[in-house]
């Protein structure tokens, strides 16, 4: 039975861990297309390019930090217990992709400041 929950709470957590990483990447590198295009100096095919590397090494990164932490055990065997064991590692996940989000943004920030700072100083 424990077995049965397990997989329950496996196919719970993969489609919001999914869900989760496609939606907040989704929001990100469209939106931070408009900094790379900046950075870039209006060369669009470089920023295009450039920000869907980004985009890669985020679903990678992602992606690969839910499913190394998908690991569930279950001691009671009580559908209380994976509820919250589920609540509690798709928080865990939800915080990290904040952080990740927060990371890129100083990314796509530091990179227009140091753009403009090599604008000044070529002017």
């Amino acid at each position: 039975m424990e077995t049965q929950k397990i997989l329950i709470g496996y196919a719970i957590y993969l489609p919001i861990a999914i869900a989760l990483t496609v939606y907040v990447s989704k929001t990100l590198f469209k939106n931070s297309l408009i900094y790379m295009s900046d950075i870039f100096k209006g060369r669009l095919e470089i920023a295009k390019a450039t920000n869907k590397l980004f985009e890669t090494g985020f679903y990678l990164l992602n992606l690969g930090f839910a499913l190394m932490i998908l690991n569930l055990t279950l001691f009671q065997d009580s559908y209380q217990e994976l509820i919250e064991k589920l609540s509690y590692k798709i928080g865990g996940f939800a915080i990290y992709l904040g952080l990740m989000l927060f990371l890129n943004l100083y990314f796509f920030f530091r990179g227009k400041r140091k753009s403009k700072e090599a604008n000044l100083q070529i002017d």
